[in-house]
């Protein structure tokens, strides 16, 4: 052992003990990584700067952007609808469908946005089952951690490990070639929730949302809203077809004020803002508002040839994606002080309407079209979310009090959602035949995502996870340190001292568990770039594939499942799902040695020695 080694073996540890302890960012333990190994002379600067040119770190950069773009134009989103929607109250069926779907998601986006998209849905479905969010929180996160196992854009640890087969000369994985490994393990970890979900089920439920942003039920209650909404649908022959709603005056002769409008387009409904001018047409269905309680709903429907449509959710929660709710006040110098909604033409102005004022601690009654509006004035606005965001700039009039928390799920792009999943096919398909380059095959999804209007620049951009990037650049000169002084032939040395004389297998089995240990404290990312160059020299050692090796070392470091800082998804689950520390190790511990006794016994089989 020489010096340089004992140097980088300490500065390891030094690593190690920062990542533990996690009082200085990882991505900041990273870089200092790289100029610790320069100007102790381990590395040269091109080595010890070789991961800014790795075309993997591109392409998991890529990979966010193009994940981004998913969630933007709701694709996910509409998913967790479905998923609602197949599922009912049946938690048997939910845990199934929950975990192949997130799951199913993760392999072509990143796992944990998908997890923090579908937080919001667990909870949801949780207050309808009426079962503590514990019973579901902890599938979704194991299936987040699994969806790793689906292809090999699916987590950074593979790539990391097909980067170093490649480096090696050796042939890389296809784009499927751990699928088989996934599956299996999925099915498993259906298996094993079905059995013990119900050791969580006494957990207290933790807020899901921020306990000070308030929500469309918030809203609902507080400004007695309960019982106005309505979903109308215009028939053939309605004298309503050809006026605008100027002409109509239908908030003035019944009190009905239209919301927003529903309508075919290209074989789909789209949700269209309103305004005055807007024309009403033939199949249109109007999101209505009835606000005078002394109007006969059947009268005006039969008088209108309006067709009642069953409304799900209080007031158009179930819309609350297209329709938005927000909390607004008059900034003291605003120039609609005393004026009211008519003599403004709020609606034809903004493209909103006001539904509610809230007034020396309670809600105004009378018409509001009509009232007169004071400093001190709480408007409840409604109407499409883009000129919510719209009015909150205007703090000449307005002051923005409070965005409804529904807020976090809208997707500003949901009408390129075709154009999104034609990408993401498009991406599949060039990935899988391997005729060309993963990340040129990325690069080229993300631009046409962009020139689709899926994503925008600023959004793209803001969508990569720097500190990912960071923490992966700076670890892989670790590597190559570990190899130039001889760390890597002391590692690989000391497992063939243990295990070389007891096969193929058994070595596999070493490597999970060292790779398993290691990933208690440090990140799977950092864990694969340390661990693959080892599993690969074993390998060679042994004279046999390293793709077995590598492919032990990609299941290993998404097996991330012992504890809640092994990744960002059971960091994410940890709160809302009411977690302890110890229920990770509980049900985290088994289901690894279940996982690593699968993989010893598959992987061979798909992948001969």
């Amino acid at each position: 052992m020489n010096s340089q080694l004992v140097w980088v073996l300490i500065l390891l540890l030094i690593v190690v003990t920062l990542f533990m302890t996690n009082k200085i960012r990882m991505d900041v333990v990273a870089l200092l990584v790289i100029v610790a190994l320069v100007l102790s002379g381990t590395l040269t600067l091109k080595q010890a700067t070789i991961g800014f040119s790795d075309p993997n770190v591109l392409l998991i950069a890529a990979l966010f952007v193009f994940s981004e773009g998913l969630v933007r134009t709701g694709i996910a989103y509409q998913v967790g609808d479905w998923l609602v929607g197949v599922a009912g109250n049946n938690e048997n069926k939910m845990l199934i469908f929950l975990m192949i779907t997130v799951a199913g998601l993760g392999a072509f986006m990143s796992s944990t946005g998908i997890v923090a998209i579908f937080i919001p849905v667990v909870l949801n479905v949780a207050k309808q089952m009426k079962i503590p969010p514990g019973r579901l929180m902890m599938p979704l996160g194991f299936a987040g951690l699994i969806s790793g196992m689906m292809t090999l854009v699916a987590t950074p640890p593979n790539m990391i490990v097909n980067s170093e087969l490649v480096r090696e000369g050796y042939t890389g994985f296809k784009f499927f070639a751990i699928t088989p490994i996934g599956i299996a393990v999925l099915l498993l970890a259906i298996i094993y929730m079905w059995m013990v979900r119900r050791w969580l089920g006494n957990r207290e439920i933790a807020a899901g949302i921020n306990p000070h942003q308030r929500t469309f039920h918030d809203f609902i209650r507080d400004y007695k809203l309960t019982g106005r909404a309505r979903c109308l649908a215009i028939s053939p022959g309605s004298p309503l077809i050809g006026y605008s709603l100027d002409e109509l005056h239908l908030r003035s002769r019944y009190g009905a004020n239209v919301i927003g409008i529903e309508r075919w387009h290209r074989f789909r409904r789209l949700m269209l803002s309103v305004t005055a001018a807007t024309e009403l047409h033939e199949r249109d269905v109007l999101l209505v508002d009835m606000s005078d309680s002394e109007v006969d709903l059947n009268e005006f429907c039969h008088e209108q040839k309006l067709a009642p449509m069953i409304l799900r959710g209080e007031y158009f929660s179930a819309r609350s994606r297209e329709v938005g709710m927000a909390e607004f006040s008059l900034a003291p110098q605003s120039e609609l002080l005393g004026s009211t909604l008519r003599e403004i033409k709020f609606r034809t102005r903004y493209g909103l309407n006001v539904v509610g004022i809230y007034r020396e601690g309670k809600t105004v009654d009378d018409k509001l079209i009509d009232q007169p509006m004071r400093l001190g004035d709480i408007l409840l606005i409604v109407g499409d979310w883009k000129l919510i965001r719209l009015l909150s700039t205007d703090r000449r009039n307005f002051i923005v009090l409070n965005l409804a928390a529904e807020v976090e799920a809208v997707a500003p792009a949901t009408s390129q959602a075709p154009h999104a999943i034609f990408c993401l096919v498009l991406m599949v398909t060039m990935m899988a035949i391997d005729e060309i380059p993963n990340f040129i095959a990325v690069l080229i999804a993300c631009l046409l995502m962009g020139k689709f209007r899926c994503i925008d620049m600023e959004s793209a951009y803001r969508a990569i996870h720097w500190p990912s990037i960071m923490l992966i650049v700076g670890m892989m000169p670790f590597a190559l340190a570990l190899q130039k002084t001889g760390g890597i032939d002391l590692i690989v040395n000391l497992l063939m001292d243990i295990a070389g004389g007891m096969g193929a297998r058994i070595m596999l089995l070493c490597l999970f568990i060292v790779c398993a240990v290691i990933g208690l404290f440090i990140s799977n990312t950092a864990t694969a770039i340390l661990m693959a160059p080892i599993a690969i020299a074993v390998a060679n050692h042994m004279n046999v594939s390293p793709i077995p090796f590598a492919m032990v070392i990609s299941v290993a470091a998404s097996a991330a499942f012992m504890t809640p800082v092994s990744s960002p998804v059971n960091t994410l689950i940890l709160a809302p799902g009411g977690y302890k520390f110890s229920d990770f190790l509980k049900l985290g511990v088994p289901f690894t040695f279940l996982v690593m006794a699968i993989t010893i016994v598959i992987v061979p089989e798909f992948f001969p020695f």
